[in-house]
């Protein structure tokens, strides 16, 4: 898939959950930034968590210098991340004002260090006196006669472990003593890291040229940034001022691209102005697409049911050209889920595997603490007399399996599980919000759960993307299937836990309906009662397979 998505043309590549698109995005992405220093990649994504994602990945890496990743629109400012970095257009002006500062600074330490300055030049606050332009004057006047000067005095036979102290002229920036020895191999290690100090510099020259903060802005999506990240959404309010700019890239790598209707697939493609756009004859600077999702799972959303159904607009670009028979690449093994889990949806897949980590690292092997089953369907009967509700039209409730998903969650947190490790997903917006009103009652102020919650209480469509090690699943309805029906939302639904998966419902109703027949066959092989394992507190030492005793497993 990486190799694919470096050469030329368009790449498909379809990732099955928890087989890694995002990582082999940002592997591509990486892989495309050191083998072509002069060229732009724009990374494109449905959802901002998405595209936080993919950079808090990249940054993990360590190879790409932060100073050329810029991220567009204002969905930056709603993220919880986990990052300190800026990534908008202020954050990234701002940074390379600050980094300019720094080196500025080393450059007068090392003025000052050969005598070519004074402290007392400095500003009033103790600032460097030098700027971009007299830090270049300054390399030319005089590192550069230094550098001259001392390899000339070494013998070109000398060999790297050999003493340089003497001719070495920077002993003073680098607090070198007078009795220290200097190794030829270090003092040239030294003075790279010197002549790096200017070369950087001069990127930030055009800072001091340009004052207005849309003047550097401007600068920096032109000329500075290398990896330009967007959503399709911004992509389509931008795309107007971008051609203006004369934005220029030749990288488009589209995450998420299954979820996107066609027209905002179209959209980040046509971001700048081509040469095709002159005349009739020309090409763009476009020389690679790489679409990255997943046609199994949820497909773009189109409030309009007529459009939807009828004019298939809830068909993305990546799901017709997949349908038409262009080639494309399968992501084969997948690497989150415990392979038991893992089976609830590999049926969807041709051959999805599991990599070998899912079967031999130790939080794999281990039981769920006091919980009989990695997974489990529970079956909640009416509580007081009631099942599913609608207090508005669409607005779907269920009192009972909110009150047991919460039960649960209290259970698992009280044995030592750290609720940032549950997630609470449901398949209606509704039950989402009295799953928010009955926590907030149950872990409230006059509780011993005060201030506990869990990592996400999401729809299913919401979390799409994103994955816990323990997931409690509310599916609702209690009259009917509902829109648990599209298979691509099962599949979304099963697919998001890591360790463990305990699934709140009507068992008779899911269990009969006739496409979910797969994964609920397996679900309704084991007990539709909750089962716990009494006297276990996390993390437990019980593995996997291993049998409980009758006496310590309680059927709720």
């Amino acid at each position: 898939a990486i190799r694919s998505g470096l050469s030329p043309g368009l790449t498909l590549c379809v990732g099955p959950p928890g087989t890694g698109k995002t990582d082999v995005a940002v592997q591509i992405i990486a892989c495309l930034f050191h083998t072509y220093p002069t060229q732009r990649t724009v990374i494109v994504t449905h959802s901002n968590s998405a595209l936080n994602d993919i950079f808090n990945k990249v940054m993990s890496r360590g190879d790409i210098d932060e100073k050329y990743l810029l991220r567009l629109g204002s969905g930056v400012k709603d993220l919880q991340s986990d990052s300190t970095h800026d990534f908008t257009k202020i954050g990234r002006v701002s940074f390379s004002i600050k980094r300019r500062s720094e080196l500025l600074e080393k450059v007068q330490l090392l003025s000052e260090s050969l005598g070519v300055s004074t402290k007392s030049e400095r500003g009033e606050d103790g600032t460097s006196a030098y700027t971009c332009e007299s830090a270049e004057y300054f390399w030319k006047q005089h590192i550069v006669k230094h550098l001259q000067t001392f390899e000339e005095s070494i013998p070109k036979t000398a060999k790297d472990g050999s003493n340089v102290a003497e001719p070495f002229p920077f002993k003073e920036y680098f607090k070198i003593g007078d009795d220290e020895k200097v190794k030829k191999s270090d003092a040239l290690e030294m003075i790279s890291q010197i002549e790096s100090v200017f070369d950087e510099l001069t990127q930030y020259r055009p800072y001091e040229l340009l004052r207005s903060q849309r003047q550097r802005s401007n600068f920096l999506i032109l000329k500075q940034a290398r990896v330009v990240a967007m959503t399709c959404t911004h992509a389509a309010i931008a795309r107007s001022q971008l051609v203006e700019l004369g934005f220029e890239y030749d990288n488009i790598i589209m995450e998420e691209s299954a979820q996107m209707t066609e027209i905002e697939t179209f959209i980040p493609m046509l971001l700048q102005k081509g040469e095709a756009d002159e005349g009739v004859a020309g090409k763009s600077r476009l020389k690679r697409i790489c679409m990255l999702g997943d046609h199994h799972q949820l497909p773009p959303v189109v409030k309009n049911a007529s459009l939807a159904k009828y004019s298939n607009l809830d068909q993305s670009l990546f799901t017709r050209l997949i349908r038409n028979g262009v080639p494309y690449i399968q992501l084969d093994k997948q690497g989150r889920a415990r392979s038991s889990l893992a089976s609830l949806y590999s049926w969807r897949y041709k051959d999805l595997g599991n990599l070998e980590h899912v079967e031999q690292r130790k939080d794999y092997q281990l039981a769920n603490t006091g919980l009989a089953n990695t997974f489990q369907i529970v079956n909640v009967e009416d509580f007081n007399g009631r099942g599913e509700s609608t207090p508005t039209p669409y607005f779907y409730q269920n009192v009972g399996e909110a009150e047991y998903v919460v039960a649960l969650f209290q259970y698992m947190v009280l044995i030592g599980y750290p609720p940032e490790r549950i997630s609470i997903i449901t398949t209606y917006n509704g039950q989402k919000d009295l799953i928010a009103d009955v926590l907030s009652q149950r872990c409230g102020p006059s509780t011993p759960f005060v201030g506990i919650r869990p990592r996400a209480i999401s729809t299913v469509d919401q979390f799409q993307g994103q994955q816990n090690d323990f997931i409690l699943l509310s599916l609702v309805r209690t009259s009917s299937v509902g829109h648990l029906r599209d298979i691509r939302r099962l599949v979304v639904a099963v697919s998001r836990s890591r360790l463990g998966m305990y699934v709140f419902c009507r068992a008779s109703v899911f269990g009969g309906c006739h496409e979910l027949r797969k994964t609920f066959d397996q679900l309704t092989s084991k007990p539709t009662k909750l089962q716990l394992v009494l006297g276990e507190n996390y993390p437990t030492e019980r593995k996997v397979d291993d049998a409980v005793p009758e006496d310590k497993v309680f059927n709720v």
